[in-house]
C-alpha cells in the first residue's frame, strides 16, 4: 500500500514560493536543501505524519541534461501546488501497479536522506500530476520526524481532474486516505485545507 508522504509547492524562485507559503499559512518554513541530481532546492514544513515543500529549479547549479522531476523545466506563473508524493515499501512493486509513465526508480540523496524516487523520463506524471510520485525512503530518517512542530496539519487535500473516475481507479487499492478527495474538473486542480494557529487555511 502507497502512504502520504508529502505535499509540493513549485515555484520559479524559492524565496518567492517560501514568502508564498508562509504567508497563507501564517508560519515559518524550516530545512531543506539541494538536489544535486535534479539542480532543485527546496524549503520544508512539517504537517505531523507528512510535510509539505516548496521546490524550484536552483540557478546555483547546473541544469541536468535530464528532465526535472514535477515538470519544473516548463513550470510557470505563481507559486501553487503542483504535486503530491506517496511512500512505499517496494518501489519496484509500486511502480508495477502504477499507470505507465510513472517513472523509472533513481537513487537520490539529500545529506543524510537518501531515498528511491520514481521520475519519469519526461518529467510529466500520469494525469497531469495528479498521480503522485513514488517515493521510498531507506532507514528510518525521515524528513517529517525532523523537522520542528509547526501546528499545521492537513484537513483535506483536494484533486480535480478531467479524468477523476480513472484517477481513482489507478489508487483503488494501492492508496487509501480519508484526506484525499478526488473529484471531476474541467482542468488540473488542487486545493488543500490546513488547520494552522490561526484557524483554517488554504494553499492552492
Amino acid at each position: 500500500m502507497l502512504q502520504f508522504d508529502h505535499l509540493a509547492v513549485s515555484a520559479l524562485d524559492l524565496a518567492e514560493g517560501v514568502a508564498a507559503v508562509e504567508a497563507a499559512l501564517g508560519v515559518a518554513l524550516a530545512g531543506g536543501g539541494q538536489h544535486p541530481h535534479m539542480a532543485t532546492h527546496n524549503r520544508l514544513l512539517g504537517l505531523g505524519d507528512l510535510y509539505l515543500e516548496v521546490i524550484a529549479a536552483d540557478p546555483a547549479q547546473v541544469a541536468p541534461v535530464w528532465p526535472r522531476w514535477f515538470d519544473l523545466d516548463n513550470f510557470q506563473g505563481g507559486p501553487r501546488l503542483t504535486n503530491w508524493v506517496a511512500c512505499c515499501d517496494s518501489i519496484s512493486t509500486a511502480v508495477a501497479a502504477s499507470p505507465a509513465g510513472v517513472g523509472i526508480p533513481v537513487a537520490l540523496q539529500r545529506g543524510d536522506y537518501r531515498w528511491q524516487m520514481a521520475v519519469p523520463a519526461d518529467g510529466k506524471l500520469p494525469f497531469d500530476g495528479c498521480f503522485p510520485a513514488l517515493i521510498e525512503w531507506a532507514g528510518a530518517l525521515h524528513p517529517a520526524r525532523a523537522l520542528p512542530e509547526s501546528g499545521v496539519r492537513l484537513q483535506r487535500f483536494e484533486i480535480a481532474h478531467p479524468e477523476a473516475r480513472a484517477l481513482k481507479a489507478a489508487l483503488t487499492g494501492v492508496f487509501e486516505d480519508a484526506r484525499v478527495v478526488i473529484v471531476p474538473g474541467v482542468a488540473k486542480a488542487m486545493r488543500a485545507t490546513f488547520t494552522t494557529p490561526h484557524g483554517l487555511r488554504v494553499l492552492e
